[in-house]
């Protein structure tokens, strides 16, 4: 299955064999501090920068049944984000994985997310749009 937007996403985790858990890691665009003239223009533009690892959380496919419930979610941190990188992690033996077997994952995200080794995950804007960064 081609995921294309958030509820293909949901569809896909719900049609798996084992239980999923989604894994996320909200980021925020920010400029380094040594960032050249060039930098910061682009970045004013929307270009460039680096994404900062702001929150992460995991949830079954049913507690966040639309990218609307995501957002609202999201909101409850008081976190401003940007981009938000999504993996999943599956059951075993038909029991979902809970959220100290999620802690790992989580982390190992943030990890490559810093590392810039993002082309494992799934990426939303803020604004739902599927985003291709990898």
């Amino acid at each position: 299955m081609t995921i294309s937007n958030y509820d293909d996403l949901l569809q896909a985790a719900k049609e798996q064999a084992e239980p999923q858990l989604l894994l996320f890691v909200f980021t925020k665009a920010e400029l380094p501090e040594d960032a050249t003239e060039i930098e910061k223009e682009n970045f004013a533009q929307g270009l460039g920068g680096t994404l900062t690892p702001v929150v992460c959380v995991d949830k079954s496919p049913e507690e966040l049944s639309s990218f609307a419930d995501l957002l609202e979610e999201s909101k409850k941190t008081g976190q401003d984000w940007d981009v938000v990188f999504v993996s999943t992690m599956s059951g075993h033996g038909g029991i979902a994985p809970n959220s100290d077997q999620a802690e790992q994952p989580l982390q190992m995200m943030v990890q490559a997310i810093q590392a810039g080794g993002i082309g494992s995950f799934l990426a939303f804007s803020n604004s739902g749009e599927i985003l291709d960064i990898g």
